[in-house]
């Protein structure tokens, strides 16, 4: 399997630090919808708690991409929508559980009034490329 190509610091474009700017990897596309801090049976993980929401979140992430075939290693993109932005040190922390800082996928970061309901802190999708 081919390791996607991550740029972090384009020429003329300034340097990323928590994402790759740019990341390109050829092979079978993987979409995974927006997770939610629900456990199996569909229940709310970490009520006000974003670092809770978050690991749940991840953990959500490496069932789905597993269920593709795929992992962490593949991820080329990730959406992080948040209800509050001091909720993106959480997000980054339990990020770094499953992705090392040399191997960052391009991201994205928006900051939305509310999601599905208002327990929800954070939703995040995530896109990968497999083989290649």
């Amino acid at each position: 399997m081919s390791e996607p190509t991550r740029i972090s610091a384009p020429a003329g474009v300034a340097p990323a630090t928590q994402y790759s700017h740019v990341v390109s990897a050829t092979g079978r596309f993987v979409a995974v919808s927006g997770q939610l801090a629900l456990d199996e049976d569909g229940h709310l993980v970490g009520e006000d708690d974003p670092a809770a929401q978050a690991r749940q979140v991840f953990e959500n992430l490496r069932r789905c991409l597993a269920a593709a075939g795929a992992g962490f290693e593949d991820v080329v993109k990730l959406t992080y929508f948040v209800t509050d932005r001091a909720h993106l040190p959480a997000i980054r922390a339990a990020r770094a559980a499953h992705l090392p800082d040399d191997r960052l996928p391009a991201s994205s970061a928006v900051r939305v009034a509310g999601l599905v309901a208002p327990e929800f802190l954070l939703e995040i999708e995530a896109f990968a490329v497999v083989g290649g």
